[in-house]
């Protein structure tokens, strides 16, 4: 006897052989259908009961969401809509599901809002919808280790616990170890760090790019795939407070080369997906085909999910310098008639979603990679240009969801990160071993980050980034 998965066995086609499965009950029709799914794909298995040959009480407990143990004939079937199916011999309740319980879970046939399945995130993998999303977000990771590893990157682990904030924003969780009613202090009243667990103030992560920096000036190419987190009281559907970083690190690489990698892995990993994923990525199309059509007609999605990805997969991505692009935005129709919500009016703006948008979906119809940012609007480790007001940032923008990447050519040398540091009150000592690193043979050397949520919610058509990660931590909320 062969034990299968769901998926296994919908593709098989050694028919009349004995098989056994494991699942949970979709549906239980005229006592006499059941449809199994096991969360290996998002299609059921239909398995053919003699309600005869059951007892009552088997028969009773054959509810949706049970789990149970099928074992029988796999055939194929003589119906429409599958092409094979169990003409079961036995089947073993594992685990019961209260019929009038279910009923009020996400379990139920009733359509429940994804805010409701936010609170049952325990439960909402077993909907189709949920259970696409997070096979497709596994296959994504999948990719995105396939690619580095295949093209000579090192996998590094990066600190989550850190002394340093990599983006000088400022808003990181604390990690202490102290009695928070009993907080030691300094004379002066402030809180003396050096009798916390690791004698200093330490954060949770925002980035680990500056300790992916001191890897790659060694190992030559390397790549972080982590948690990181932000404290920034945000309740958008763009925002978590925990969210996944991919952070690759490449030494003898300029700001050209950055732009060229990053586009090659884009491409890969969603042409991974497309390849990988055609049954959950069907699934989830016509999900987003079905809610776009109750929104105003603005708000819809121009392409279809597998269109969109087609569309960074087929195209090469076009390189535009930050000042070209305020020029774009200056002088078009949304800007000059005050559509957007954010006017541009002189040079030094620091773009908008909208902004970005617009650069993709309606002036270059292609994604976009913006490069040379005004410095005093980019993070102190991007190289300073020759024009000493723009540094060698580059930030990749997609449609519907503009910002994706971001990412610049490193300031190697010491004297101009120094200068950077102190223009901002960044602490040396602080950074030390970070300015080490241009003191012994430093060199030209480059990197991005990529949100990963933000790259499911691209590939998956979610409008809510909540929607992607599986227990999602937000201001208030840290359930489950």
């Amino acid at each position: 006897m062969i034990t299968g998965k769901v998926a296994e066995l919908l593709e098989s086609t050694q028919y009349l052989q004995e098989v056994e499965v494991n699942g949970w009950v979709r549906s239980f029709r005229s006592n006499r259908f059941i449809a199994l799914n096991d969360g290996s794909t998002i299609n059921n298995l239909q398995c053919v009961v003699d309600y005869e040959k059951l007892s009552e009480n088997t028969l009773k407990r054959i509810t949706v969401g049970a789990a149970i143990k099928v074992t029988g004939t796999l055939e194929e079937s003589q119906g429409s809509g599958q092409k094979v199916e169990i003409q079961a011999n036995s089947v073993i309740i594992l685990g019961d599901a209260d019929p009038e319980e279910v009923k009020l879970t996400i379990l139920s046939p009733k359509r429940h809002s994804l805010e409701k399945l936010r609170e049952q995130a325990h439960l909402r993998v077993r909907t189709n919808t949920f259970g696409a999303v997070m096979r497709l977000r596994s296959k994504l990771s999948f990719a995105i280790h396939s690619y580095f590893q295949q093209n000579n990157f090192h996998y590094v682990n990066t600190p989550i616990i850190t002394g340093s904030d990599a983006e000088g924003a400022g808003e990181m969780f604390k990690v202490t170890s102290f009695d928070l009613d009993n907080v030691p202090r300094n004379e002066d009243g402030s809180i003396n760090y050096k009798e916390d667990f690791f004698g200093k103030e330490t954060n949770l992560t925002v980035s680990g790019q500056l300790e992916g920096e001191t890897y790659a000036l060694g190992l030559g190419q390397i790549y972080t795939f982590g948690p990181t987190f932000r404290a920034e009281n945000s309740n958008t559907s763009r925002h978590l407070a925990e969210f996944w970083m991919v952070e690759p690190e490449m030494a003898f690489c300029d700001l050209a080369g950055n732009m060229d990698i990053a586009e090659d892995f884009i491409k890969y990993v969603l042409k991974y997906v497309l390849d990988n994923c055609k049954d959950d990525l069907a699934f989830l199309e016509e999900r987003q085909a079905n809610e776009d059509k109750v929104k105003p007609e603005a708000e819809r999605s121009p392409m279809s999910l597998t269109e969109k990805l087609k569309f960074v997969i087929e195209n090469n991505f076009k390189r535009v310098s930050y000042t070209e692009a305020i020029d774009i935005l200056k002088n078009s129709k949304p800007n000059k008639k005050k559509k957007f919500n954010y006017i541009i009016e002189e040079w030094g703006a620091d773009l908008q979603s909208e902004h970005e948008r617009y650069l993709v979906e309606k002036h270059f119809k292609c994604p976009v990679i913006l490069f040379d940012y005004p410095a005093n609007i980019k993070a102190f480790y991007m190289r300073l240009n020759e024009d000493g007001k723009t540094v060698r940032a580059m930030d990749i923008l997609f449609p519907g969801i503009g910002e994706i990447v971001g990412g610049s050519q490193r300031e190697e040398r010491l004297e101009v990160l120094q200068q950077k540091m102190r223009a901002l009150d960044i602490d040396e000592e602080e950074l030390w071993w970070y300015l080490d690193t241009r003191r012994f043979g430093t060199c030209v050397h480059s990197g991005f980050g990529l949100g990963f949520e933000r790259l499911v919610q691209f590939a998956t058509g979610m409008g809510n980034i909540r929607d992607v990660i599986p227990y999602p931590r937000t201001p208030l909320n840290a359930e489950f």
